[in-house]
């Protein structure tokens, strides 16, 4: 099984798709110039505006539903994965994917919105809908359902395994809690929360997300305080090891690009095609609006989360690099010796432990200078990274939920859609409960499989229709420039362009009206 994924895996993740992902971004930021940096303080006033509807849900509850979904396992499991087998390096990449990324990920979510429908008293959107509404046809309708059955297939039974697995590693770790006892947990409290749909979701995510992401910052800027005469010569280490002018990691600069940006894709998901889904459930009176606030998101999730705690583990000192070759007997060759990795106890490497690194910068930093790491030692550290797992994986699974649910609706809109949600609900939980109990190297690579295949079918999905969301973003800066404002920014789409965004053809004359506006 595990040469078989490992197979398709490689295929998936070629180079094509690595340095495709970077292109797109740099592509679609020359296109809209840039506006990741022209729009920053908008992306934070639009987050907080408060448009809200019994059909839909608010920018903020969107935008922590999206939050929910990025910031996971990947903000701590992946960027010490990166660090593992790509050196300091690897956190440039991660910061040029999600910099980049910004512009995918205001594409993709501008086209949930422009396509999102109003289905039994809720919004539903994401790229299966603009997919068949944006290409039309029986090419747009059977690239839509491959979509949203890859997307069910990802979110619904690869992607939960890395997040449980993450949880019951940590906790196991931290706390010596059996396995099965986290798998009971987390199946029940899925139960308890999934069978409420998005509004349940929304608030658990706009409840949890924003509060464990700040606790999770402030920790790493006391830590960064705390050690601030060490920061400038890790800043120093990350840019000479991304461009090769670190000796120690001087070889293995391609291997640092695509660990860089596989796994910063993995952590903010952007041009993936899953954010879409919980920006065509916001209330906005523009499109354009939410896909600036999904923009921001990425910053969030990667330049925040995720730089928070790549200090942390640069100032343990506790990291190694491989080359991705192994020894005579089977151990990773390290390029760097001074470090460790973890080993079980059947010998067998386990790179999801890396977490450990992390957790080792927390340590070191309320050590009083007296500290020498081991994987067998439990410290604050080792607490505090495995509630954050928790509570990041968990609120990540509940999102994985939700565009599985929103993607079974797209397929089965009729009356056997309660069933076919049902069945979905049941293969979550017990993909999340087989997540906890299987390899950790097998949850990975199944993983890294549904977020790979995703990207393809949505990047080349967005490239096709990216048009209408450039002229949105237009539209929208040329309203905030006459009103001096985009708070009351009314989208009017083309009908000639765009004559399958009924949802907006028909909202449009609500709004004139709502804002007192005459036409």
């Amino acid at each position: 099984m595990e040469a078989f994924v490992s197979f398709v895996n490689d295929l998936v993740w070629s180079k094509p798709l690595v340095y495709g992902l970077l292109i797109t971004g740099i592509l679609f930021s020359l296109l809209m110039r840039f506006f990741q940096v022209r729009h920053f303080k908008e992306m934070i006033r639009l987050m907080f505006q408060g448009e809200k509807s019994p059909t839909g849900i608010s920018s903020f509850q969107a935008i922590a539903v999206s939050l929910a979904g990025r910031v996971g396992t990947g903000n701590i499991v992946g960027v010490s994965t990166a660090i593992f087998i790509g050196g300091p390096g690897a956190v440039f990449w991660m910061w040029a994917t999600a910099f980049l990324g910004a512009s995918s990920a205001f594409i993709e979510s501008t086209l949930g919105q422009i396509y999102k429908r109003e289905i039994k008293g809720q919004y539903r959107g994401g790229p299966a809908y603009y997919i068949e509404a944006g290409i039309k046809g029986k090419v747009g309708k059977i690239y839509a359902i491959i979509f949203a059955l890859v997307t069910i297939l990802s979110v619904g039974l690869l992607l939960p395994g890395v997040q449980s697995n993450a949880i019951a590693s940590s906790m196991k770790n931290a706390f010596g809690v059996n396995q099965w006892v986290i798998a009971i947990v987390l199946a029940l409290l899925l139960i308890l929360i999934i069978f409420g749909g998005i509004k349940s979701i929304a608030n658990v995510a706009t409840a949890v997300v924003p509060f464990m992401a700040i606790i999770y910052i402030g920790l790493a800027v006391v830590i960064i305080c705390l050690n601030i005469s060490e920061v400038p010569a890790l800043i120093s280490m990350i840019f000479k090891s991304a461009f090769g002018a670190e000796a120690a990691f001087g070889g293995i600069i391609g291997a640092m690009i695509e660990i860089g940006v596989k796994r910063g894709l993995y952590s903010n998901e952007a041009g993936q095609g899953t954010g879409p889904h919980a920006a065509a459930a916001a209330e906005v009176s523009h499109p354009a609006k939410q896909g600036l606030v999904q923009a921001f998101s990425v910053y969030v999730d990667t330049l925040f989360v995720c730089t928070a705690t790549a200090l942390m583990i640069l100032m343990s000192g506790t990291f190694n690099t491989t080359d991705g070759t192994t020894n005579s007997d089977g151990t990773p060759h390290l390029i760097k010796d001074n470090g460790i990795y973890v080993e079980a106890a059947d010998g067998s490497k386990d790179v999801s432990g890396t977490a450990m690194y992390a957790q080792a910068g927390i340590d070191k930093a309320f050590s009083g200078g007296d500290y020498t790491f081991s994987p067998e030692f439990s410290g604050f550290g080792s607490y505090f990274i495995a509630f954050a797992l928790f509570f990041f994986a968990f609120t990540t699974i509940l999102a994985y939920y939700y565009i599985a649910e929103t993607n079974v609706s797209y397929i089965f809109p009729g009356r056997g859609q309660k069933i076919w949600i049902n069945v979905v609900r049941i293969a979550l939980v017990l993909a999340t409960v087989y997540g906890t109990l299987k390899t950790a190297d097998l949850a990975w690579m199944m993983g890294d499989l549904g977020v790979g295949l995703m990207a393809w079918l949505n990047i080349i999905a967005i490239w096709i229709l990216h048009k209408p969301a450039l002229k949105a973003l237009k539209d929208f800066e040329r309203q905030k420039k006459a009103k001096g404002s985009g708070q009351y920014a009314i989208y009017k789409p083309d009908p000639n362009e765009v004559p399958t965004a009924t949802f907006w053809h028909e909202d449009y004359p609500k709004r004139l009206k709502e804002y007192n506006i005459e036409e």
